[in-house]
Formats: C-alpha cells, sequence, structure tokens
C-alpha cells in the first residue's frame, strides 16, 4: 500500500521507538522517536513561516545529519528541494527562480552565494534549524501519497534543465525496493558519504535505511583520508558510493600496513556510474564482502535494477535485475525486444515519475504507451540480467555527476571573444568520462585555455568546468548547419594532444616525477595536462600531499584543477614556496642524475 514518509516515520516510531535512526560522525544519535519529533516541530515550524502544502522550499545545506533532516521535515509538509551548496550565485539565482522557490533554508556560512541569490529574487531566506515557533504549533496537514515530496532537476544536453517530482508514494516505493534488495534490517547501520542534494544519497542511504528501521549516519561528505576509520569507528554494515569513491576506499587500504579491522561490512553498493568489473573484483577481495552494481537515476526515484546479494549470482559489468519495476528493452519504433538485443532501456513501476514538472513539453518524447525512456542502452541476457551498453542522451558522467554540457556552452557564449562553444565528453580511465570543450573565438579576437577556464569558474560551479579547452577555428557541423557535440572527441583529437616540451626547471622537473609516480605515464611533458594523462580528485590529493612535503607549501586540489598543466602549477608552486625553501632544495639534490635539456635557472 502507498506509504508518505511522515507515516514512514511514524510506522518506525511505534514499532522501535529507541531504536537509532539518524546520527553523524561523532556518534551523536536521534532515536526514530526523537526523530518523528523532529520532524513533526519542523513541520509546524514551516507552516507559521507561512509555507503552504504546495509549495517549494529550497535547502542549500552541508552534508551531515541536519541536511537529511531538512529534508524529511520539509518533505512532510511541502516538497523539497535540496540544491548543491557549491553553485555559484548565477546558478542559484536560475534554480530558485525555476523552481518558484517559496523558502530557502541555507547554511549562510557555507553557501553566501544562495543569500546573495535568494536576495536578488526577493525569496526570505532561513536558518536551520528552524526558529523556534513561538505560538502555538498549528498541526501540519499531512500529505497523502501522491502529493510531492521532492524535486530535483535534471539536465538534457539539448535542453534547459527539467524539474522531476517524485511523490511521496514514488520515494517510499524506491526506499521499500532498496531495502529489499539489499535484505536490510533493524540490525543495518549504513554509511552515507553521498551528497544529500542527490538522489542517490537521499534515497539509498537515507530512505531505505529508515524504511527497514535501521541507522544511519551521515558523513560530511566522502573524504579518502577519513573512510577507513569511519568504517572501522563505527558498526557500519553497508554502504554506498560511486565507482570512484570505491577506487579511493581500495587505494587506502592498499596503503595501509595494518589493515583496519572493519567486522561487521556485510556488502559495499555502487551505483550512479560505470562499475568497472576490475575494481569490484579488486574491492571485494579487499574488504572481503561482496560488492552490488545497481542502477538508478533521478526519474525513478533512485533504484530500478540491482545485483543481488549472495548466494544469489552478481555479474561484473552488469546493473543485475530489475528491483520492483518493469524494465523493457525496445527499438526505435517502441517495440519490445528479446534477450540479448540491445535497444533502448524503459522502465514503469510505482517509484517513477509521473511526468516533468518543467518543461512540460518533455513529457511528450519522455513517455512511450506509458513506458518511461531512460535515454539509456541496453540488453539483457537470457538470465534476466541488465547489462547497459551506452548512453542514448549526451549528458556527461563525469565520476557519476551527471552535466548537461549546454549549460556549460551558454555560460561560456556569454563572454564576449566566444563566438562558439561546444561542450562534450572525452574518455577518462577512472571518472569514465571527463568534460572538455572546444571554442571558437571571435574574428580578431585572441583567446588562450586558460582565459576560456578562467571564465568558467566564475560562471559555474567548479565541478561542471572543463578540464581541457581547446580553441579551433571551426567545429564540426551537422547537414543542417547544427554544431555537433557526439564524436567531437575523436574528430577534435589531434586539438586534446598536447605537443610534447620536456620539464624546463627544478621546480617542473619535481613536480614532472610526482605526476609521473602517481599516474603511471610514461613521460610528463610542460604543456600536458593532469586531467587529460588521467587524473582525478584522488589522484590530485596523492600529487598534492607530494608537493607541500617538498616545497612547504599548503596547496589543496582546487588549485591543480585551476592550473592543470605541468607549466600552470608549476608557476602556482613558485607564487607559494619562498625563495629559502627553493634555494635549500637545489642545494639539497645538487646535480640532477639526468637534467632537463637547457633547464631554465629558479627565479
Amino acid at each position: 500500500m502507498p506509504e508518505t514518509i511522515p507515516a514512514l516515520l511514524r510506522r518506525r516510531a511505534n514499532a522501535s521507538a529507541a531504536q537509532p535512526a539518524l546520527g553523524d560522525i561523532d556518534s551523536a544519535r536521534l532515536d526514530y522517536a526523537r526523530l518523528h519529533g523532529d520532524v513533526t516541530t519542523a513541520a509546524a515550524a514551516l507552516r507559521s513561516l507561512g509555507v503552504a502544502p504546495e509549495d517549494r522550499v529550497a535547502m542549500v545545506l552541508p552534508n551531515g545529519p541536519d541536511a537529511a533532516l531538512a529534508f524529511l521535515g520539509v518533505s512532510s509538509c511541502a516538497t523539497a528541494a535540496p540544491l548543491n551548496p557549491g553553485y555559484s550565485e548565477e546558478e542559484f539565482a536560475f534554480y530558485l527562480k525555476d523552481l518558484e522557490a517559496r523558502l530557502v533554508i541555507v547554511d549562510a556560512d557555507a553557501a553566501p552565494a544562495a543569500v546573495r541569490a535568494a536576495a536578488s529574487l526577493g525569496i526570505p531566506t532561513t536558518p536551520w534549524p528552524l526558529p523556534a515557533n513561538t505560538g502555538t504549533p498549528a498541526a501540519p496537514e499531512l500529505p497523502s501519497p501522491e502529493d510531492v515530496a521532492l524535486v530535483l532537476h535534471t539536465s538534457g544536453t539539448t535542453s534547459r534543465p527539467k524539474i522531476v517530482p517524485l511523490s511521496h508514494a514514488n520515494l517510499t516505493a524506491s526506499a521499500a525496493n532498496i531495502a529489499a534488495a539489499l535484505r536490510l534490517t533493524e540490525d543495518d547501520v549504513a554509511l552515507n558519504v553521498m551528497p544529500l542534494f542527490h538522489i542517490h544519497g537521499l534515497v539509498a542511504s537515507v530512505l531505505a535505511t529508515l524504511h527497514s528501521g535501521g541507522t544511519v549516519i551521515c558523513t560530511p561528505g566522502f573524504d579518502g583520508t577519513r573512510i577507513l576509520d569511519w568504517l572501522s569507528s563505527h558498526p557500519i554494515t553497508w554502504y554506498t558510493a560511486v565507482p570512484t569513491m570505491h577506487q579511493a576506499v581500495l587505494q587506502a587500504l592498499q596503503s595501509c600496513e595494518t589493515p583496519p579491522a572493519i567486522a561487521r561490512l556485510r556488502f559495499v553498493r555502487s551505483c550512479s556510474s560505470a562499475l568497472p568489473p576490475r575494481l569490484m573484483a579488486d574491492l571485494e577481495a579487499a574488504l572481503g564482502v561482496p560488492v552490488i552494481e545497481a542502477y538508478g537515476m533521478t526519474e525513478a526515484a533512485h533504484q530500478m535494477a540491482c545485483n543481488p546479494l549472495p548466494p544469489g549470482p552478481r555479474k561484473p559489468g552488469s546493473v543485475g535485475v530489475p528491483t520492483g519495476v518493469e524494465i523493457a528493452i525496445v527499438d526505435d519504433d517502441g517495440a519490445f525486444l528479446p534477450p540479448g538485443e540491445t535497444g533502448e532501456v524503459v522502465i514503469r513501476g510505482p517509484n517513477v515519475t509521473r511526468g516533468y514538472a518543467r518543461p512540460a513539453e518533455a513529457n511528450a518524447t519522455a513517455f512511450i504507451d506509458g513506458w518511461f525512456r531512460t535515454g539509456d542502452e541496453g540488453r539483457f541476457d537470457a538470465d534476466g540480467y541488465l547489462f547497459l551498453t551506452g548512453r542514448l542522451k549526451e549528458m556527461i558522467n563525469r565520476g557519476g555527476e551527471k552535466i548537461a554540457p549546454r549549460e556549460i556552452d551558454e555560460a561560456l557564449l556569454e563572454h564576449p571573444d566566444i563566438a562558439q562553444a561546444v561542450a562534450f565528453a572525452v574518455p577518462h580511465p577512472s571518472l569514465g568520462e571527463d568534460v572538455a570543450v572546444a571554442v571558437v573565438p571571435r574574428q580578431g579576437a585572441t583567446l588562450t585555455p586558460e582565459e576560456v577556464r578562467a571564465y568558467a569558474f566564475r560562471r559555474l560551479a567548479d565541478f561542471k568546468v572543463p578540464s581541457i579547452a581547446i580553441i579551433v577555428d571551426a567545429i564540426p557541423k551537422g547537414p543542417t548547419g547544427k554544431l555537433q557535440r557526439i564524436g567531437l572527441a575523436e574528430k577534435l583529437e589531434a586539438f586534446l594532444k598536447s605537443r610534447y616540451e620536456p620539464p624546463a626547471d627544478l621546480v617542473e622537473t619535481l613536480l614532472s616525477d610526482a605526476w609521473l609516480e602517481v599516474l603511471e605515464v610514461e613521460r610528463v611533458g610542460a604543456h600536458d595536462n593532469f586531467f587529460a594523462l588521467g587524473g582525478d580528485s584522488l589522484r590530485g590529493n596523492r600529487v598534492i600531499a607530494q608537493i607541500n612535503e617538498i616545497f612547504d607549501v599548503d596547496l589543496r586540489v582546487p588549485a591543480l584543477f585551476r592550473a592543470p598543466t605541468l607549466r600552470e602549477f608549476a608557476a602556482v608552486i613558485r607564487e607559494r614556496c619562498s625563495l629559502e625553501r627553493l634555494a635549500e632544495i637545489e642545494a639539497s639534490l645538487g646535480e640532477l642524475d639526468d637534467p632537463p635539456s637547457g633547464p631554465a635557472p629558479l627565479e
């Protein structure tokens, strides 16, 4: 029977009031009775602030139990709309306006840009915890299962971001499906490392755990240097994450002289991006538990398919079998295809959205005979396991973060010297895909890749900024004159390769040595891009650690992302490193065994 989020919490509070429900990494816990009470109090406070059941309340909060509690409180009386605290002011203004938000719950210290954007639109803001209700709180009107509980933006490459409304019935059905697939019980303790503005963390980590009566520990966000401590210092039985996070866990385990005791862990779940089979096997061997790959998307309130736990077989490269939702494969005409044949993946079930709230015209092509079109391509094998073979849409999937390239195009086209800009995906060994952009300057103008990326940093959240920018005379076009995005990585391959120039001085040489060790490539030249060579934030952390120790500086990964070529980042090091330290390094190293040809003196 369809359920609402307040009903779910009330059911668990009645069944096991003293059972720990929600906590943080410092061992603070709310039991189910307190959780239910706090959620009810928050809903009443929102009513006193004038929030009506049909209103959308944006939430801009750091990861942690407060973000989870705010989601539960808002969705119990209105529509929750969590937003990424990392957005720029311009992005906040777009999303808040598009949402028609009635109120913004915001941590002003963590997201001052959200406060400014809300003020510019005349939208009131309030902190969390919500201000105490001075009057007699009115009992909040309880929602029905079909009322919208959550809206999230999802983006397509040929349209503006779409608003996906998810009802209480959608969310609780998905939570029940996940809990059943993973056989979750009151004894389970989940470690949430996923962002709580994303469907993965909200439903798989939080709601599925609460549905089963277990405990969810909310971290401040994934941290590869702390994950093993979290897993060993709490009685964690499972966690869910994207493959890049699993890779960081594996690297942390492999670097330990004595692996930590993670005695209660019984499985690990992976979703939101393709899990490389080798990573799956290596992580299983290192942790000694099964790694379960699943398939999810926002429009399905997250999970659609999942590999079974033992003794059921889990197949590397497959996202598993349908879990409480119907999945079919259709051809271009919408005809169903048998196992073994490849086509578009379509879904239907109680967890699937009824349609986009905006733009409404997107629904005309999103559904076919009552089935939602995922835009993914795949096939079933003879055992009913789903294998995804590609994506029909042009969305860039950068390590699990879905990025709409059109957003990047539109931001860059505001630059006065840019005539054309097309963002596109390039293959990446650990992220799956990275972001590149091809830019055509206006006639008479001159541009550099560094200027393009610097402008992008001012207009976009960091995770959307292209790692690679190339300047070209023309971008390939189709027969109708439309700029072509698909296949650009292959068509512009020559532009994506940098000309080799050896390191020019000691700073570049030492930096090159660090890159060689971490990236495991044959050579690194002055113009090579760290991310184009296979780098990511996890490998960036390793490089930064070495550089900080060698040069006695205090750099962070964002500095590498903003200056990704060897020469650019060497310049950053020189700016931060004292002349005395540089002289010490030269003196301690003495003559290099194999100095670069024609090294320039340090300045």
